[in-house]
């Protein structure tokens, strides 16, 4: 079994980390001269929140455990800008739901962390006593089959369930964004790449439906598009580097 890059950040993790900064950085300049579009203000508490997720999903990504300590105070923080927004939907699923599991993954990270691998591949650095990175799974083609209509199935029925006892105005958008989030933290947790298939679809919704609350000049909301930005090309990123891991399983 072999581990695929380094468990250190890649120039690409550190591009993500620096250009969110850069960006952050730029929308506070454009807001503080008055270019702030729809009269949202900057906010500092919007770009910790972006930061310090996209540092958790760049370590996750690395399959570092130590990307759930940013996990906690990304959750926390984007609870409380979610809860500002009147996204009651966001704020029950980080508090109730991601919250806990940061707990509960990393002890399931902990327990299964790479301890004195047998094959890894000296040229890229990597100790035989490597603490901090965990085997990287894969499911099987009726597993993925099962998720994949599991995942349809549970989004259509709680969209019903929306439709017909609330009056949520977009009933199968939040479901599908609830119940993607849902099984793609447990696959996380669980250690299995195919967690990074639905935090691509997570990402890309999530995104939309930051630029539109940017467009009703919703708050934090330009620090959110920046985050969920770039929190989708380290998803990707992240499918990468679990899907080779994976493949390499002995």
């Amino acid at each position: 079994m072999k581990l695929i890059g380094k468990n250190t950040l890649a120039p690409f993790d550190w591009f993500l980390i620096l250009g969110s900064l850069a960006f952050y950085i730029l929308h506070w300049w454009l807001v503080s001269h008055g270019y702030s579009g729809n009269g949202v203000d900057f906010s500092l508490l919007g770009a910790v929140a972006g930061m310090s997720g996209l540092i958790c999903n760049v370590l996750c990504a690395k399959r570092n455990i130590t990307n759930y300590f940013f996990g906690i105070i990304n959750v926390t923080l984007y609870a409380y800008i979610a809860w500002q927004n009147k996204i009651y939907g966001d704020v029950a699923l980080n508090m109730l739901y991601y919250f806990p599991m940061q707990f509960v993954g990393f002890f399931t990270w902990w327990k299964n962390r790479k301890i004195n691998e047998q094959n890894l591949d000296q040229k890229e650095g990597l100790s035989s006593k490597d603490e901090t990175a965990v085997v990287a799974k894969k499911l099987s083609s009726k597993q993925r089959i099962f998720l994949l209509f599991g995942t349809l199935f549970s989004i259509l029925i709680v969209g019903y369930i929306l439709k017909i006892y609330t009056q949520d105005p977009q009933p199968f958008k939040d479901s599908a964004t609830t119940i993607i989030s849902i099984i793609a933290m447990w696959l996380m947790v669980a250690l299995y790449m195919e967690q990074w298939w639905l935090w691509i679809a997570v990402n890309v919704i999530s995104t939309i439906m930051w630029v539109y609350m940017y467009q009703q000049g919703g708050e934090s909301s330009g620090e959110m598009i920046i985050k969920w930005f770039f929190n989708l090309a380290n998803s990707i990123n992240g499918y990468i580097i679990w899907n080779k891991a994976s493949k390499n399983k002995k």
